[in-house]
């Protein structure tokens, strides 16, 4: 069951023709419609030797090109020799299956490369697990385009051909393999949970953004965390969490998540979304921007549909203006920054802006805590636990029986200190003036 699959996902070191059916509603204008996925099959360590783009009003249900483009597609594959097509569109099982028919050629599409890549950059037991599933999940309805050459062995009467035999047994070990990954991934994504709530007692931070934004770069910039970077799509597939220093602030929590892309992969969205735990509690969103990309205002639009497929919520979200000094034409961060004027330009590579995001991010999470006196008897111990817990304490007083404590604490935690009603709570605002309550 799994040599098919592992033989459809081998793409490596092959020679293929890459192939785009241009839509009236798609982005991008007049840039190259192949440009990404170029660098897709750069990542896959795939040799293009050939190219061929079609604008039509709408995909052609059988084979997604037209006949006449077909014709010029199987000239191209002869003159080239090329063993691989591979469209920048998302095909059905069945328009894959015509097109190696038509083509005696093996069709990848954009989210099998895209799965290809995961497959290879897959580090960890979780991302492994994850990336299998989403494998899974795509190839068991194309299973009967693999089975083809054994299909035609059919049988005589009631008996089945050796390639529906197979087809079978494959869809039947697939599906067990489905359930057990799925029940592997519950029980991590209970652990992530686990500790991303172990975690609230600190301020959590996290960068998302699309792929190849520089959010590693700039990760190892404001951490010195040594985290893979690289100039290719998805180097990072795996969250990371490190300690992140603010001025006068002191330290919270920075993860860096793996990138999005146009068209992720349906599967890829749901099977990531423990891994993207962090971004839905934090703080702050950090959502980085590579400036200098031609299509910087798309692939905002991108991350921002993801962030809130997988119930992210966008609203503390501060845009960063990545590769500032990459950015040839000006007028591309100008505009940038006409559209988004709460932006902040940085360079993770030169240093350039970093230490006024670290004042902003600072600034922002100030407006989520509240400075409070809290006055109760020295017996409450599980006061004392609690602000221990969720509170930084500045200063303890004692008089007679009661003890107070001036704290700083986040607005999430201050409903938890009005349980009691021994305790008697201060709101000290900015100008030292306060608030009973």
């Amino acid at each position: 069951m799994a040599d098919p699959i592992r033989d459809e996902l081998s793409v490596q070191s092959k020679r293929a023709v890459l192939v785009s059916v241009v839509l009236p509603d798609d982005p991008g204008g007049d840039a190259d419609p192949l440009e990404e996925l170029k660098g897709l099959v750069k990542t896959a360590e795939v040799q293009v030797v050939g190219q061929l783009i079609q604008k039509r009003q709408d995909v052609d249900p059988t084979l997604c090109i037209g006949r006449g483009k077909l014709d010029d597609l199987r000239d191209l594959l002869e003159q080239t020799g090329a063993e691989l097509v591979i469209f920048d569109n998302n095909l059905s099982p069945a328009q894959g299956r015509n097109l190696e028919n038509e083509l005696g050629k093996m069709i990848v599409d954009r989210s099998e490369i895209i799965l290809d890549i995961f497959a290879t950059h897959a580090r960890t037991h979780e991302s492994r697990l994850q990336v299998e599933l989403a494998q899974l999940l795509y190839f068991r309805p194309r299973l009967k385009r693999m089975w083809t050459h054994l299909s035609r062995e059919s049988g005589s009467g009631q008996n089945k051909g050796t390639g529906e035999k197979q087809l079978e047994t494959d869809k039947r070990l697939i599906d067990q393999r489905i359930v057990e990954l799925k029940r592997k991934l519950e029980v991590v994504e209970q652990h992530r949970t686990r500790m991303v709530a172990q975690r609230r007692n600190q301020m959590q931070v996290s960068l998302v953004g699309y792929t190849n934004a520089g959010k590693s770069t700039l990760m190892n910039a404001l951490t010195g965390a040594g985290v893979f970077a690289a100039d290719q799509l998805f180097a990072t597939l795996d969250t990371r969490t490190r300690s992140w220093r603010l001025p006068h602030w002191g330290d919270v929590l920075l993860s860096d998540t793996v990138g999005f892309i146009r068209n992720l992969p349906h599967h890829l969205v749901a099977s990531f979304r423990s891994t993207l735990e962090e971004a839905r509690h934090a703080d702050v969103l950090l959502h980085v921007v590579d400036a200098s990309h031609p299509q910087a205002e798309d692939h905002i639009r991108t991350v921002m549909d993801v962030l809130r497929q997988i119930d992210v919520k966008v609203e503390h979200t501060l845009l960063v203006l990545n590769k500032a000094d990459a950015v040839q034409d000006r007028s591309l961060i100008d505009v940038l920054r006409a559209n988004h004027p709460d932006a902040i330009s940085v360079s993770a590579k030169t240093g350039l802006g970093l230490d006024r995001l670290a004042r902003y991010v600072a600034d922002k999470l100030s407006n989520g805590y509240i400075d409070a006196e809290v006055e109760s008897g020295v017996g409450n111990g599980r006061l004392y636990a609690y602000l221990n817990a969720h509170a930084e304490v500045h200063n303890t007083e004692y008089a007679d029986s009661r003890v107070i404590y001036h704290c700083r604490i986040p607005r999430r935690f201050y409903g938890g200190l009005k349980d009691s009603d021994d305790t008697h709570v201060t709101v000290v605002d900015q100008g030292g003036n306060g608030q009973e309550h």
